[in-house]
């Protein structure tokens, strides 16, 4: 391996429900169309030397996936974006590509950006709940993994939480039907706080429960800035040619 390439893809549409391990063979695939040489781990059974970092779970949107690519020849990272890109399906969309410098890429993924769509839900219902939500100084729930069921603290991995109205208005025509947005910043922990984990939060706090399921897109994942307390680009040292 001479060389590894760092890519930034988003999963939309009816991919959200597509998952992890459909993806990485759907990646697989695309990697063989588009030529890209891809180094193989050694072995008696080799594997493409394709890594993730921080993957979405199924049923999710998400502009902000990760993914690492280690390739057996120098590769422009901008063709092989466009060369990944054109060879994988609609809605599994390559958005940068970079090379990577020292350094892991999922140490760098500290937090994501969630954005919660919940039609139907009421505005002034959710703003209370949220603000007894953000009051709590812990909300245990309780989740079924692989290990069995857990419990945990929904709050501390929640950084902030905002409420607007999502209703949809056209000029000249009545207001659209009640719709909650929840912007959340979440610090990545063990276990994972899901977006989910925070919803049966509002429920347990304030008894909020959305009248249909919520409509679930990652924004952005990275390193938490100590100033604005969002996730930051990671490719930024890769550009910057540092490293942590």
């Amino acid at each position: 391996m001479v060389q590894r390439l760092r890519v930034r893809y988003a999963k939309r549409g009816r991919l959200r429900f597509t998952s992890h391990r459909d993806i990485s063979r759907a990646v697989e695939r695309a990697v063989r169309r588009a030529d890209i040489p891809v180094a193989f781990s050694a072995g008696f059974s080799p594997h493409p030397k394709i890594s993730y970092a921080g993957a979405a779970p199924t049923g999710v949107a998400s502009e902000a996936e990760y993914l690492e690519i280690g390739v057996s020849r120098h590769c422009d990272p901008q063709r092989l974006r466009a060369d990944l890109d054109a060879s994988l399906p609609p809605g599994l969309d390559v958005l940068d590509v970079v090379e990577a410098r020292a350094g892991g890429l999922a140490d760098r993924l500290e937090g994501s950006t969630w954005e919660l769509r919940l039609p139907g839900a009421d505005p002034e219902e959710a703003t209370g709940a949220v603000e007894k939500f953000l009051a709590a100084g812990h909300v245990e729930v309780e989740r079924l993994t692989k290990k069995g069921m857990r419990r945990f603290d929904a709050r501390q991995a929640v950084r902030s939480v905002a409420v607007t109205d999502g209703s949809e208005r056209t000029a000249g025509q009545e207001p659209g039907p009640p719709c909650v947005i929840l912007r959340m910043v979440v610090r990545h922990e063990t276990p994972a706080v899901r977006p989910d984990d925070v919803l049966m939060g509002l429920r347990l706090v304030a008894g909020f429960a959305p009248p249909s399921p919520p409509e679930v897109t990652r924004l952005a994942q990275g390193p938490l800035d100590a100033t604005t307390g969002e996730p930051a680009d990671p490719f930024d040292l890769d550009r910057a040619g540092g490293d942590l």
